[in-house]
């Protein structure tokens, strides 16, 4: 069964067309990375994969059922650009307790399968230590830690992550990445891993879905990340260059991924929930 299928999908937002009649199909068990300029619609397909953005064309499945708001079986960890106020007394173990009742906020009375559902979701991403202490008082890498552990809660089998590693240096992108790679083995989950660039993901990734113009490309990397995709997605020539087992998305003299990861601009901050809660087709390229 796959994870995700869509079927001549077009997503709109705010009345501009962000996804044009896309179709493709992501086998469950993979880790993708999704890249792409902003306002490809990186974030505008994990709502959609969430039912929180109803296409305006065509079906999508989630795990073999329609895509529908408050699925169980996605667990879903929004963008987080801003860091908590240093004051903040909430523990770690507070702030993941918060999702673990039909995820609203708040710190609800739990029962003890809840709390040990907790501490298993503490233990999968190391974090059993950062749960003793205040909120204000952790680390970004360490809080993405936290932000995983929610969105384990309720055993999801399949992951939504939109730019984690916004705000984090290499070294905590690094980690980051490893920690997910490692909890997709280890519990057979699909993984939807959004990123500005590439470079963090190789090595980690099966596949990557890249989004631009309105179109899509799905496939191993090495037949993704290509001049000739590439340009067609960012609807100018693109060039691109591997060097040292780095890959550079250029355009001229111009790293377009890079470029776009420096020049993003400031967001809010937001807890992680599980989700228990010219239009070509999207190329599903063979792997190579």
């Amino acid at each position: 069964m796959n994870a995700i299928e869509l079927d001549d999908v077009s997503l709109m937002l705010g009345g501009r067309r962000v996804l044009g009649g896309i179709s493709l199909n992501i086998a469950s068990g993979q880790f993708v990375g999704v890249l792409g300029p902003n306002g490809a619609g990186k974030t505008t397909l994990m709502r959609a994969v969430l039912g929180l953005v109803v296409p305006s064309r065509g079906a999508i499945r989630v795990l073999g059922q329609t895509a529908t708001r408050g699925n169980p079986a996605v667990g879903y960890m929004p963008q987080v650009l801003s860091a908590v106020p240093q004051g903040t007394r909430l523990s770690g173990w507070d702030f993941v307790a918060s999702v673990a009742s039909g995820h609203r906020l708040g710190l609800p009375i739990l029962g003890r399968q809840t709390r040990a559902e907790i501490e298993r979701a503490l233990d999968l991403v190391g974090a059993r230590k950062l749960a003793r202490r205040p909120l204000g008082e952790i680390s970004g890498g360490e809080r993405q830690r936290l932000l995983l552990a929610q969105t384990l809660i309720g055993r999801p089998r399949l992951l939504l992550l939109d730019e984690p590693l916004i705000s984090l240096d290499p070294h905590h992108q690094q980690e980051v990445v490893e920690l997910v790679k490692a909890l997709q083995k280890e519990l057979g989950i699909t993984v939807l891993f959004s990123a500005h660039e590439i470079n963090p993901l190789l090595g980690a990734i099966d596949q990557v879905l890249y989004l631009g113009n309105g179109q899509a490309a799905l496939g191993v990397v090495d037949a993704v990340i290509t001049g000739p995709v590439l340009s067609r997605l960012y609807g100018s020539p693109i060039d691109v260059i591997r060097l040292k087992g780095r890959i550079f998305v250029m355009s001229g003299a111009h790293d377009v991924e890079h470029d776009e990861h420096r020049h993003e601009g400031p967001g809010h901050a937001a807890h992680g929930h599980g989700a228990h809660g010219h239009g070509a087709h999207g190329e599903q390229i063979d792997h190579v």
